[in-house]
């Protein structure tokens, strides 16, 4: 216990600001403190590990899931967390259908890149939030709202369940309005524009992959055709569904029903190889997110 507060103090001292609670008073021997980390990102995962750790949270009992279908299988073989760390769009689907299965009888924070389903929901409520990107100081202020709450929770079983219960009435309400904001809509067909102003429509089905070449970015269809569209890939990335397109690399943007199959290439990349022959290749920091992609 005496290398643990030593530890804390340490951590306190090299907090950016005086008046934001850096550090916690947690006792694992009163209140045990497995933490349940939902995230499909791993830098957000990473970030909160080392927040919670300088926070002075216990992190050998960090449990972490990635997905809803790996939630609900956590869930099933796991006593209650005391907290839980949660992201709302994961490759699956929206996290809120997992809390429609399974009682929630802890407080969450919310770490999440779309600010419109919780910042009016939880602002007035104490139910924690981080926006993407977060900083260490605005996780220990979360942090310290959970500290005024949790007195009022206690870790027990995570029977699936409806109706919820754990969290007051009032919240629970505000947050199923929240998360039950309709889904965000991705084009399911992309325009292609001709010279002469007409155009046609490719089905985002169609499309094996989308590359940026010099300038112009490039639908490429399962037959192996290019077809010139309007906006940069960033934006296109933006319109089509997560679920089915990855950023493989800075010009190229995969489609999940073309991949044929992916195998280990130099500096920790990897070669994916296309249905209709292309091959593409990962960049290094996106090969680690594809695999977990490919996965589901």
């Amino acid at each position: 216990m005496r290398s643990r507060l030593s530890s804390r103090c340490r951590c306190c001292a090299r907090g950016s600001s005086a008046q934001l609670p850096l550090r916690a008073t947690y006792s694992s021997v009163s209140f045990p403190m497995r933490l349940l980390l939902i995230e499909d990102e791993a830098p957000t995962a990473a970030q909160v590990r080392s927040f919670a750790a300088r926070y002075g949270l216990p992190t050998h009992d960090v449990h972490e899931v990635r997905s809803i279908k790996k939630g609900l299988a956590w869930f099933a073989e796991n006593d209650m967390p005391a907290l839980i760390f949660s992201d709302i769009e994961l490759l699956d689907g929206n996290v809120f259908s997992l809390y429609e299965q399974v009682r929630v009888t802890c407080p969450i924070i919310f770490l999440t890149a779309y600010d419109q389903f919780l910042l009016p929901a939880f602002q007035a409520n104490g139910i924690g939030y981080l926006l993407k990107p977060f900083t260490y100081e605005q996780f220990a202020a979360a942090l310290a709202k959970y500290e005024g709450l949790r007195a009022s929770f206690a870790p027990g079983p995570a029977p699936a369940l409806p109706p919820t219960q754990g969290l007051p009435a009032a919240v629970v309400e505000q947050l199923r309005a929240a998360l039950h904001q309709p889904a965000p809509s991705y084009r399911q067909r992309l325009t292609v524009r001709q010279p002469n102003n007409s155009f046609y429509l490719l089905p985002a089905a169609d499309v094996a992959f989308l590359q940026a070449d010099e300038g112009i970015v490039f639908a490429i269809d399962q037959r192996g055709a290019r077809h010139p569209l309007a906006g940069t890939l960033t934006e296109w990335e933006q319109q089509l569904d997560p679920a089915h397109f990855f950023r493989l690399n800075r010009s190229e943007l995969v489609q999940l029903s073309a991949v044929a199959k992916a195998e280990p290439y130099f500096n920790n990349r990897l070669l994916v190889k296309l249905r209709h022959g292309a091959t593409l290749t990962s960049s290094t920091t996106q090969t680690a997110a594809f695999r977990r992609w490919l996965e589901g």
